[in-house]
């Protein structure tokens, strides 16, 4: 298999490229969906691009929303009135371009559609969907509209995978013969929080499996075959699983996530010639990595980042739309539409079904 550009590198991160929050055009009018952890991280990098506009946030409380709102500077808020969802009434903002979708993750689907139904470009927090239907739906549907869609997949777009990535390629390890990649930790055991709520597509497949996949796919490319364990709770969440990914040329990557162990969060990438491995943070950015060839001593690469480190897949998003394009060559709509029937197989696997399987 050719590794070359096998997650195209984007120009944010190619060596040389300028800071990711130095414009790249005219400025977009973003909208968030949600005002949970995740979104408010994300919208502190959002605010630091040079051409984006805070415009407008949404949550089902108004006071959750206008208090979002008061705290970043966004000039708008939305909440549920009147029966239509505070999540409709961004949509139906006109100001509003872009949307961030910061949900649970049972709710991606029917806010991305009423996103593009609107004709608003979309970033949509992982995993992408529930299911690769639903994907598949959004996917055509971006593509019908000619708008804007990917998921934020946010480690695909850091100046760190980015050297690994050449690394891999430059054949520098040899031949890629194994990766691994871990991530987890010891979850509070809460009914209320959607790692745990079925209903949300809780558990830890869903939550965290797309790191230690990222790690796969950049290495090997997805696989030939799948097989997967996992340990199911009482709600028939995942606690915690194992996937192996198996190649036709023998090569093999294996990936676990838990919400029950507390995990080192590595990636290792192991070829005919040497080694590379992730630190300095977790696997899904990591600050550090370390390189060993043969016998030889070890040199390790350290790596800066421009704010929380979304910058670089916001400026991604951004560049894109101001030039016209509808998907990101780094994170197209296709890898995401195969990882979502890769998750399906998975579930098959292991017994895990959500209510969104069954619409």
């Amino acid at each position: 298999m050719n590794l070359q550009n096998r997650i195209a590198v984007p120009p944010c991160a190619e060596a040389g490229a300028p800071s990711p929050i130095d414009a790249t055009g005219r400025p977009l009018m973003w909208g968030v969906v949600a005002t949970g952890g995740i979104a408010g991280k994300v919208t502190q990098d959002i605010a630091l691009l040079e051409d984006a506009v805070l415009h407008a946030v949404s949550s089902r409380s108004a006071d959750s929303a206008a208090a979002f709102a008061d705290r970043f500077g966004f000039a708008t808020s939305y909440g549920d009135d009147g029966g239509v969802t505070g999540y409709q009434r961004l949509m139906d903002d006109p100001e509003v371009e872009v949307v961030y979708i910061t949900t649970p993750h049972a709710q991606h689907y029917d806010v991305a559609k009423a996103a593009l139904a609107a004709g608003k470009h979309v970033l949509c927090e992982k995993p992408f969907t529930i299911n690769a239907a639903e994907a598949e739906e959004l996917a055509g549907l971006a593509a019908e509209r000619g708008l804007f869609l990917m998921e934020a997949v946010w480690t695909r777009f850091l100046p760190s995978i980015n050297r690994a990535w050449e690394i891999i390629a430059s054949g520098e390890l040899g031949e890629i013969r194994w990766v691994q990649g871990d991530l987890g930790f010891p979850a509070r055991q809460d009914p209320g929080s959607r790692l745990w709520d079925p209903k949300a597509g809780g558990g830890a497949l869903m939550d965290l499996t797309v790191y230690p996949l990222t790690w796969a796919l950049g290495s090997l490319g997805f696989p030939d075959s799948v097989s997967a364990l996992g340990t199911l709770n009482s709600d028939g969440v995942d606690v915690q699983n194992a996937v192996t990914l198996s190649y036709g040329n023998g090569a093999y990557a294996q990936l676990s996530s838990s919400l029950v162990a507390s995990c080192p969060g590595q990636a290792t990438v192991a070829g005919s010639k040497g080694w590379l491995k992730t630190g300095g943070g977790n696997l899904h950015n990591p600050k550090e990595l370390t390189v060993r060839i043969g016998q030889e001593e070890p040199r390790v690469e350290h790596f800066e980042q421009v704010g929380a480190g979304y910058t670089y897949e916001l400026r991604e998003v951004t560049r894109c739309i101001q030039q016209g394009l509808t998907e990101s060559p780094t994170m197209p709509v296709g890898d995401t539409v195969r990882t979502m029937r890769l998750l399906d197989g998975v579930r098959a696997q292991i017994g895990l079904r959500y209510a969104n399987d069954a619409v």
